[in-house]
């Protein structure tokens, strides 16, 4: 079986580590940047290189998307007419309902599209962030959609559990997008909010803690990336957002208030959910 992984940064570069791990032979790396792709031989993440993709496409089974969002749909509608008949396609971004729309429009019907989420990302740009360990515990996400095969849903399910991913859930599109809203994409607001909400120094660092840290890790954000991911899952994001000002509103007006019982009834609230889910 002939895999190919299309960009390899830190993500696709993980993935063709993960897949040599696990006994895979035929692995084959695509990326626009040269000196990527001597890296990744190089270093024996795959078997070969090139920039690009039509020269090797039509002989490859499957085909691993490691693009941004926005480069999905294109890439699928440059190279269609040289993908071989019953190959397999995934992509691994972190929003669905827009990419399926966008990629079906230009899907050959020869070809299945598998739509896959690995829950393991990195503040870390680049192949040299790329590491055959990433995967392993991790949770991952397939939204199906009704062209897919049984067959090649459970071939990805197959390669997640081999490269070392924990669970593999299948979930509709929308609900992928409304949870990882909340689960993930708020959680970078958040950060990001607090990071710009005030004028550090190193005397305001002085005085923060691990929870500081901790909240403002995922601040240092890959931009093009994360503006991509936003803007098309803006709809569930902005439901988010609405919830969480309802209750940031909520927290504000007891301070205002001077109202302790309420607050402790707020934070005791949250301490149980908490406890619930972990």
């Amino acid at each position: 079986m002939n895999i190919a992984i299309v960009g390899l940064g830190v993500i696709g570069g993980s993935f063709a580590m993960g897949l040599q791990a696990a006994g895979y032979k035929n692995i084959y790396g695509i990326d626009i940047n040269e000196s990527t792709v001597r890296i990744a031989v190089e270093q024996g993440m795959i078997q070969k290189g090139f920039v690009e993709a039509g020269d090797i496409l039509p002989e490859m089974d499957i085909i691993i998307i490691s693009l941004y969002p926005n480069q999905i749909a294109p890439f699928v509608e440059q190279y269609r007419n040289v993908l071989k008949d019953g190959a397999i396609l995934t992509d691994v971004t972190g929003v669905k309902t827009a990419i399926i729309e966008k990629v079906s429009k230009v899907l050959p019907s020869t070809v299945d599209f598998v739509f896959a989420h690995p829950m393991r990302g990195s503040e870390k740009k680049g192949i040299i962030g790329a590491d055959h360990t990433r995967f392993i515990g991790a949770n991952a996400l397939i939204t199906t959609i009704p062209t897919n095969k049984e067959a090649s849903l459970k071939l990805i399910e197959k390669l997640y559990k081999e490269v070392g991913f924990d669970q593999v859930t299948r979930v509709s599109p929308e609900k992928h997008d409304e949870q990882i809203a909340y689960v993930s994409q708020l959680i970078h607001v958040l950060s990001v909010a607090v990071v710009n909400s005030t004028q550090a120094s190193e005397e305001t660092l002085m005085f923060a803690g691990n929870s500081f840290q901790e909240l403002t890790r995922i601040a240092d954000i890959n931009a093009d990336l994360w503006s991509e991911l936003f803007l098309n899952n803006r709809t569930a994001l902005l439901k988010s957002i609405e919830h969480f000002e309802i209750e940031l509103d909520a927290l504000k007006y007891t301070l205002e208030e001077n109202d302790d019982k309420e607050l402790k009834t707020i934070f005791s609230r949250a301490a149980n959910k908490r406890r619930e889910w972990y």
